[in-house]
């Protein structure tokens, strides 16, 4: 399963199917999608017969939670569903209820249980479409969720309008005054449905497919006793106004869950808003005259809506101030970058002229010495082979350094892993640490500018290194890599030697390469265990390869 517009828990739609030459395919079920619409009807089923305990003569019912389920699934699976859901609908609603079909001609009532059906659909598909649009200021996860919540119930009702006013004879009602109360009644047993049965299904679905990290936070002591105080206040001096003779007033209610909204984000306001509903749900079911539960439950829908918006709300600015803190953590290691940049490439061309001089007279050396076959021989031809190996090197640094600041390239892991064995063996050969490096798969690539990575890694192969050294026998650092469908992790193993060598570097190498791997988009995380092991996880993201 998928979750298109739910931001909180995966933030993009799943991309639609092309449509074949009738252009039906993108409405038709994926194989995954028949169990779920399976479960739907009998679910849709069950919730149908439960909201007949709080319907009337004439009414819609006042508590609808086959809607939340609805909107659920709609918002889970995308409205690339809608036609289907309400097939099922269709399909449920004729089996169980006959007489739906009676009085009316058969298309109107099968278009009257199809209209609610297409109207969430189109709302989930419009608000899907506003939050890719990256200027809707109020489309900050988790805001879509709360706003579909709140407008395809109201989408429903108005849909029902036309008909309503065209075709008294069909809908039973008359007058304005009973369109009105009607309509009313559809929209509040809708939103009451939607915003207490969708938020806790979807949570759950997201738990179990763990397509998200989501769990219930746990409230310090002071944060459930102010919460806990605030509802029990706003609770009690509605029950004195309506002891007083005033009646049902929702204000002090809706002021304390708003309070905890905005305080405490959606998860607190949605179980302060759950305490209120099963307060006031059972005194409303069954037998009750229909003025006074719409009376009660437009109240209810009042309360309802204002403290999941304002939970939304507040979870969106925290999720705004958290990526604004993100971005500004960029900025700043982008600017360290930058600066680290400048002196390599300063260092690098500083280097390369004596090292040029340095591979002429050594290659000269070897021409000389070539065929006598003694230690002189032996060593000259080294030296030529190794100055000229760090020539390649520096020329390979000097073309990468060339390339535009901030402007990373793809680039394959293993010629990031050659290139840092090249550098890493000889430091670890003259340590008297063996390093083991594990081939890599070359179909890995990550968007990185190379030398920048590079040296993130090698400083935790030299830290790895200067870290194993101390031991008589040290063992051996081990350098591979692994990767999932969308991340790659380059490992780094050592042993910490109990009396490690003195290093005569600053000690910011792991912060230098912190840094770096996070301007790329990764993390870097360093474990000990209990053995004395030190494991170092550089993981970045994977790009795909088309």
């Amino acid at each position: 399963m998928t979750a298109p517009f739910s931001p909180s828990f995966a933030s993009r739609p799943a991309a639609p199917e092309p449509l074949d030459t009738l252009g039906l395919r993108m409405f038709w079920p994926r194989r995954q999608d028949w169990l779920a619409l399976a479960f739907y009807a009998v679910g849709f089923a069950v919730l149908h017969r439960l909201a007949a305990y709080w319907g009337g003569s004439g009414f819609y019912s006042l508590w609808f939670p086959a809607a939340g389920l609805r909107l659920a699934l709609l918002w889970r699976l995308g409205p690339r569903l809608t036609p289907s859901i309400a097939l099922v609908e269709i399909a449920v609603d004729v089996t169980l209820t006959p007489a739906v079909l009676e009085g009316m001609p058969w298309t109107v009532a099968i278009w009257g249980i199809a209209r609610p059906v297409l109207a969430y659909g189109a709302t989930v598909a419009a608000i899907g479409w506003l939050a890719e649009r990256r200027g809707a200021a109020l489309l900050t996860a988790p805001m879509p969720l709360g706003l579909a919540l709140v407008l395809a119930p109201l989408a429903a009702a108005l849909s029902a309008v036309p008909q309503a006013l065209t075709s008294p004879e069909l809908t039973g009602v008359s007058s304005p005054r009973e369109v009105i109360v009607s309509l009313a009644a559809f929209a509040v047993g809708d939103l009451l449905g939607t915003l207490f049965i969708a938020p806790p299904l979807l949570w759950i679905a997201d738990a179990v497919s763990g397509r998200a990290r989501w769990r219930w936070p746990l409230p310090s002591l002071l944060a459930a006793v102010e919460t806990a105080g605030v509802l029990g206040l706003g609770i009690g001096l509605a029950r004195l106004l309506d002891q007083a003779g005033l009646g049902m007033q929702p204000a002090p209610v809706l002021v304390a869950v708003a309070w905890i909204g905005l305080r405490f984000g959606r998860a607190a306001a949605w179980g302060a808003l759950l305490v209120v509903v099963l307060r006031v749900l059972p005194d409303t079911a069954g037998a009750m005259d229909t003025p006074e539960r719409l009376q009660r439950h437009l109240a209810l829908a009042t309360i309802v809506v204002t403290g999941y918006l304002a939970g939304s709300f507040a979870d969106a600015q925290a999720t705004a101030r958290a990526m604004l803190e993100r971005r500004d953590r960029l900025l700043f290691q982008a600017e360290r970058l930058k600066t680290l940049r400048a002196m390599s490439v300063a260092v690098i061309h500083e280097v390369s002229q004596p090292l040029s001089t340095l591979a002429i007279e050594a290659r000269h050396l070897h021409q000389l010495t070539a065929g006598r076959g003694d230690e002189i021989a032996d060593g000259a031809a080294l030296i030529d082979r190794k100055a000229e190996h760090l020539a390649t090197l520096i020329r390979r640094l000097r073309r990468f350094g060339g390339h535009a600041e901030g402007a990373p390239q793809p680039l394959a892991l293993t010629a990031l892993v050659d290139m840092v064995a090249t550098l890493a063996q000889a430091e670890a050969r003259e340590a008297g640490v063996a390093l083991i490096i594990s081939p890599v798969d070359p179909t890995l690539q990550v968007m990185a500018q190379e030398v920048e990575l590079a040296q993130a890694v090698m400083n935790l192969v030299r830290n790895a290194v200067q870290a194993a050294q101390g031991d008589a026998a040290p063992d051996p650092v081990t350098l591979d890599v692994t990767a999932d469908e969308t991340q790659a992790v380059i490992h780094v193993v050592n042993h910490a030697s109990a009396r490690p060598v003195a290093r005569d570097g600053m000690g910011i190498g792991t912060h230098v390469a912190r840094a770096i791997v996070e301007a790329h988009g990764g993390t870097l995380t360093r474990m000990h265990g209990p053995d004395g092991m030190v494991h170092a996880a550089l993981s970045l993201p994977l790009i795909e390869i088309r």
